[in-house]
């Protein structure tokens, strides 16, 4: 479980296809403090750290990633070289300082458009028709797994939905969100709450 709020981004170092996809990533952690079998949030994907290493400030962990998590994320992300967001699980006694999160990406999303709008960035993203109705304004969604609020949506006519958010200045800073340029790729995850919802609501119609 994670809240969206990203602790650090890690840079994937290497990217050996076995079986599956074995990534390592370096990141400004303490790996005294990785445990294997740990849960990362890799820009909103949840790994199971396999291996650690390196010093504090200057360490590096290593997970495997399925056929099935790569067929379910934004193409690229996994590629040697990307910049990934890093959040480790939560532990009792831990703020929840964004929403709750689970690290499953529900669809892949698109950056429309990227403006300036006062010290703040105005994204537009598009999202598949699959989640429109999980998506409402004032409402939560993770975004390459960063908790963010919703400011405005606009149904398509082909179904698929246009979601406006506000970036502040320390957000792009801290998170791949100050890199993402038009037409790039982005993980997606509902709002827990808005799911159980939906499925509430589909049961008594």
């Amino acid at each position: 479980m994670f809240t969206g709020i990203i602790t650090a981004t890690g840079t994937i170092t290497h990217a050996d296809q076995r079986g599956d996809l074995r990534i390592v990533i370096s990141c400004p952690f303490d790996p005294a403090m990785i445990v294997i079998g740990a849960s990362i949030a890799c820009s909103g994907v949840c790994l199971t750290v396999v291996e650690r290493g390196g010093s504090a400030g200057d360490a590096w962990f290593a997970v495997d990633v399925s056929a099935e998590t790569l067929s379910c994320t934004a193409p690229g992300m996994w590629d040697k070289g990307s910049t990934i967001n890093l959040e480790p699980s939560l532990k009792i006694g831990d703020e929840l300082g964004g929403h709750i999160v689970s690290g499953h990406v529900d669809a892949v999303g698109t950056l429309i458009s990227r403006e300036t709008e006062g010290d703040s960035t105005r994204l537009v993203i598009q999202a598949p028709a699959d989640l429109a109705p999980f998506i409402a304004p004032k409402g939560s969604i993770t975004v390459d797994g960063i908790s963010l609020t919703v400011n405005s949506v606009e149904d398509q006519a082909d179904r698929s939905v246009l979601f406006g958010l506000n970036i502040i200045p320390h957000t792009a800073e801290v998170t791949t969100l100050g890199s993402l340029v038009v037409n790039d790729p982005v993980n997606l995850e509902i709002d827990t709450v808005a799911r159980y919802l939906q499925r509430m609501q589909s049961l008594r119609s």
